[in-house]
């Protein structure tokens, strides 16, 4: 008896072992993969295009075990609600929220941002987040300065954005385009020595495109031993992966 085939729509979520994964189309894909979205807490099974859904699909149910332990590990996202403490750049604050505000309150301190009065839980989370964006931008820019000073580079063009795999990219100049550096919010919620060892990172990148030796020279001579850092963001990154919007 002829079955028809099941077709499938991005965004779609299928059951695979007793975990759920989404199916996720990627224009910058080139093949069939599967990803772990730790600020979503979800698998994805990722296809460079529509109608290669289903093999995407086929391939989670393929990898189910690898899929099983994976979603072992997965916690809920955190929810940027009114209430939750979060450090800033190492400050402890804590979410607030007023008639028409949103907020970030330290003990010295406080940094808001207008809400309108009907807006959601996610629409709070935006407004946040767009708070601690433009702290980072602040926190970031001397950074980025005392570094590019140190390697005799112009400061790049940079801006912090929402990576969900990235701490942060760096894109070196070439004539007519100039270079540019880009950076995780999530930074915010690390150590300062943590978020200061990515941006030394980033801008090594602007005379070392790779990660060889003489890339991690540079890295050194703008911060010292970076494996302190590393293993840091390798124990604790999922966990300021899973703050979301």
């Amino acid at each position: 008896m002829f079955q028809r085939a099941i077709r499938h729509a991005d965004g779609d979520l299928i059951e695979v072992g007793g975990a759920r994964v989404r199916l996720t189309v990627s224009r910058r894909a080139r093949r069939v993969s599967l990803r772990v979205d730790r600020a979503k807490g979800e698998v994805l099974a990722i296809a460079p295009s529509l109608r290669r859904l289903g093999e995407a699909a086929a391939f989670a149910h393929e990898r189910r075990a690898w899929i099983a332990e994976r979603a072992l590990s997965l916690k809920p996202p955190v929810r940027l609600a009114p209430g939750l403490a979060i450090t800033l750049f190492g400050a402890p604050c804590r979410l607030g929220r007023a008639p028409g505000r949103a907020s970030l309150d330290g003990e010295t301190w406080e940094r808001g941002a207008r809400l309108a009065m009907t807006a959601d839980e996610a629409a709070y989370a935006r407004a946040v987040v767009q708070i601690v964006k433009r702290e980072a931008r602040v926190w970031f820019a001397p950074r980025l300065a005392r570094h590019c000073a140190t390697l005799g580079e112009p400061v790049p063009k940079f801006s912090v954005v929402d990576a969900r795999t990235r701490w942060g990219s760096c894109t070196p100049g070439h004539s007519p385009r100039p270079a540019s550096i880009r950076l995780s919010w999530r930074l915010a919620l690390a150590p300062p020595s943590v978020a200061d060892y990515v941006v030394a990172h980033e801008c090594a990148h602007l005379l070392q495109p790779n990660h060889g030796p003489k890339f991690w020279a540079e890295v050194r001579r703008l911060i010292g031993d970076e494996r302190p850092h590393r293993a840091w963001l390798r124990a604790h990154g999922s966990e300021l992966h899973g703050f979301g919007a």
